[in-house]
């Protein structure tokens, strides 16, 4: 008998707890979590056997329409207050400084056309991208260097990160809103057209090409 056949635990012997137990064994590793967690992480705390994907899908719907709801992060799963209950939230949050049109500008581009190049992003700006402007915006976790293209040179890209998505409340770049939606929410201020960005950037096109590329949100470097 070999090392791995004693290390093994033997499933007929230590079956995996019921459905019940394994879903408020999740609940208790999301709850003490600071940041969310995916199948596979929350898999490794679980005993041999359990089914992390039906445990997790059973607390999900269990806290569907509480204050408090399971969300979708990405690959990964966090506890969050309720979409319609963040109003209840704004005397407690510390309002941060908000972004300069520059570094706005540079992240909704990265986030509809990653993975973006920065001779790409100054190409749909029409004007030069600083190195302070994408510094802060990777500083605040919201973007990270992708994969080199294959072209000459081998310019790195631009990605947004999960910690993008976890602020802004979306499960993927296939939730990312429209200009109107942006402006509504004033994260893209009103301007003539023809200046600055290019007119196609939130258009249909761009909405088709974020969901395209939504499966390189993650890439690997």
């Amino acid at each position: 008998m070999s090392q791995d056949d004693i290390a093994a635990p033997d499933p007929q012997r230590f079956p995996p707890p019921p459905l019940a137990e394994q879903e408020r064994m999740v609940e208790a590793i999301l709850f003490a979590s600071a940041e969310p967690m995916s199948q596979r992480e929350i898999a490794v705390r679980l005993p041999v056997g359990c089914d992390v994907g039906e445990a997790v899908q059973a607390l999900r719907a269990r806290y569907e329409g509480r204050g408090v709801q399971l969300a979708r992060v990405g690959d990964a799963w966090a506890f969050r207050t309720a979409a319609d209950l963040g109003f209840l939230m704004q005397e407690s949050v510390v309002e941060s400084r908000r972004l300069s049109r520059a570094a706005t500008e540079t992240l909704a581009i990265i986030a509809y056309h990653q993975p973006v190049t920065r001779a790409e992003i100054e190409e749909i700006r029409g004007v030069a991208v600083s190195r302070g402007t994408l510094d802060q915006l990777i500083e605040l976790d919201w973007v990270r260097i992708g994969r080199r293209r294959q072209t000459p040179g081998r310019p790195v890209t631009f990605v947004v990160t999960e910690a993008f998505l976890d602020h802004f409340g979306l499960e993927s770049a296939r939730d990312l809103p429209g200009l109107a939606e942006l402006r509504a929410a004033g994260l893209l201020e009103s301007r003539p057209p023809g200046e600055g960005l290019a007119p196609g950037l939130f258009g249909e096109e761009g909405a088709d090409e974020a969901e395209a590329m939504a499966e390189d949100l993650f890439e690997d470097e």
